[in-house]
Order: structure tokens, then C-alpha cells, then sequence
């Protein structure tokens, strides 16, 4: 059976997808290239015709999703005030809590991003650069941005791990609030 030019290249973009939605649930180290493969319908041996390893893989994941997080927090040049806590309000809600494999790679792989190779954390800072330059355009404060960051993801974690729906809303509510009053954002909360 003969593939199609564009075969191989979509391939790896269906395995870029996947893993990152598995990854953001379970965890990257801990799921296999066999399980890796099989969410798209592959053996494990296809893998290797197009990752060289599974870190190459866990690079190329991590470096779209770094680059997703910014295209979704980092504001446009001359966006309404509005803009950041509408951005805010959006990543400390109940669905992002509840949806990690559509959010956020931070609050689920941080970990395993900061053991990643050079290259790979050299990307992530790149995006969270590029998100603390927005934001701290619109709150006047570069070291205040930095705060706000990592307030919604330690949030963001907080809320993932504990079990009660209402102790989950109290952290995200508690958190909004918090940063409305130190932000002056009213449409935050």
C-alpha cells in the first residue's frame, strides 16, 4: 500500500495531538509509546518513523503547547483592560480545572517540563515571556505579572487535587477575588 506525500507529516501531527491531550491527563512518563501510538490507531513500532525517542516527542509537545498558552493568555497589543481579566477568568474556571487535556500544559507537566531538556524549557520561558510582557502592559507591574502567573497555575493545581467540588470552587472563587483586589480588575470576580 503506497502512503501519500503528506502521509507521514500527518501522522506525526495526529501523534503530537493525541499525546498532548494524554499527556495533560496522565501524565507523559508514566504512558508508554505504545499507548501513544494506539490512540491513533498504530503500533508501537510506527513510532520510531517519526520521533527519533520519546523525549524528541515529549519536545515537540511541549513546544506547541507553550506556544498555544501564550496565543490564549498573552493579550494583543492595545487590548481593552477587560481583556486580562477576561483571560483570568477563563483559566481559573471549573471547566479548565475539569478539562486539563484542553488547557493549560503548566499545572499538569510542569514538572516533567522542568526535568526536559534545555531547549525545551528555553521554549516554555520564551511563552511565559511573552504572557508576562502582556499582562504586565496591562497592570503596569512586570513583577506583579510574574505573581499573577504563577497564582493561576499553583490555583489551577490546588483545584485539580482535591476532591470536593466545593473546596474546588472556594480555591477558583477565593483566587479571582484575590486578584481582582490587587489588580483592580472588578470584572474579575
Amino acid at each position: 500500500m503506497r502512503y501519500s506525500s503528506s502521509h507521514k507529516e500527518e501522522t506525526r501531527r495526529k501523534l503530537i495531538e493525541s499525546s498532548r491531550a494524554i499527556a495533560k491527563e496522565d501524565g507523559f512518563a508514566s504512558t508508554g509509546i505504545d499507548a501513544l501510538m494506539a490512540s491513533i490507531g498504530l503500533t508501537g513500532a510506527a513510532f520510531y518513523n517519526h520521533f527519533p525517542s520519546k523525549q524528541a516527542l515529549f519536545e515537540a509537545l511541549v513546544s506547541e503547547e507553550a506556544s498555544n498558552s501564550a496565543d490564549l493568555l498573552a493579550a494583543d497589543a492595545g487590548a481593552p483592560d477587560g481583556d486580562l481579566a477576561k483571560r483570568l477568568r477563563s483559566y481559573l474556571s471549573t471547566h479548565h480545572v475539569q478539562h486539563p487535556e484542553s488547557g493549560c500544559a503548566l499545572p499538569t507537566l510542569g514538572p516533567e517540563i522542568a526535568r526536559a531538556t534545555p531547549a525545551a524549557r528555553a521554549e516554555v520561558e520564551k511563552s511565559l515571556k511573552r504572557i508576562q510582557k502582556s499582562w504586565s502592559s496591562q497592570i503596569d507591574n512586570p513583577e506583579a505579572a510574574w505573581a499573577v502567573m504563577a497564582q493561576c497555575v499553583g490555583a489551577l493545581v490546588l483545584a485539580r487535587t482535591v476532591a470536593g467540588e466545593r473546596t474546588r470552587r472556594d480555591i477558583l472563587v477565593s483566587s479571582r477575588r484575590f486578584l481582582a483586589e490587587a489588580l483592580g480588575l472588578d470584572n474579575l470576580k
